[in-house]
């Protein structure tokens, strides 16, 4: 219910996390960025998600038009999922996202260490 308040607030940020906000969003954006997937290649290379958030999660992303949910009519069915344009538009920003973490992250063990030291 709160996502939808968000979705139409008049700040950006508002907007930008009623999308992106849940934190599998990212991770499964991430996960897509240079190819397409069908439902067991995304949650082995997740490997942490359970499978009824996975579907969910998938289901909210093809709402907000991040991706594209593809059924081929075959036996057995196969679904397939691919970023839009949409989508692809957030792989710069999950980037930079990783490439803060690499900069900023710290272990607790390399904590732990700085402050015997001290």
């Amino acid at each position: 219910m709160k996502k939808d308040i968000f979705r139409y607030s008049h700040c950006p940020m508002h907007r930008s996390m009623a999308i992106l906000g849940n934190k599998w969003k990212p991770i499964i954006i991430y996960a897509l960025r240079n190819r397409t997937a069908r439902f067991g290649q995304i949650h082995a290379t997740i490997g942490t998600i359970s499978k009824k958030v996975l579907t969910s999660v998938l289901k909210d992303l093809e709402a907000d038009g991040i991706l594209i949910r593809e059924e081929f009519k075959e036996l057995p069915p196969r679904v397939e999922y691919t970023l839009t344009e949409k989508g692809q538009s957030l792989i710069p920003i999950i980037i930079d996202l990783a490439r803060w973490d690499n900069k900023h992250y710290e272990s607790k063990a390399d904590t732990k260490e700085t402050e015997a030291a001290e």
